[in-house]
């Protein structure tokens, strides 16, 4: 247990950040459902137009430091690879 005011501060903004970065990565999480699901039901315009989407909020969850410019890299690779396949 946190004892000294600051380390009792840094607890606070720990819980704080955890929460927003929480959200930041549900939110990401979601546009990338959706391009998985536009690629499992095998249309390919609703999955180019899903990437599209999820692309900015990906770039975004790294830029704030949720994650890392390569697994976002990474992750932007395997859709657009996928979504290639399909045509």
């Amino acid at each position: 247990m946190a004892n000294s005011p600051q380390a009792k501060k840094r607890a606070r903004q720990n819980e704080k950040r955890f929460a927003v970065n929480k959200a930041r990565r549900s939110r990401i999480r979601t546009y990338l459902r959706k391009v998985e699901e536009a690629i499992a039901s095998g249309d390919k315009t609703a999955a180019e137009t899903a990437l599209r989407a999820a692309q900015p909020e990906l770039m975004r969850g790294v830029t704030r430091g949720v994650y890392h410019k390569n697994t976002a890299a990474r992750k932007m690779s395997r859709l657009s690879s996928r979504i290639k396949s399909l045509g």
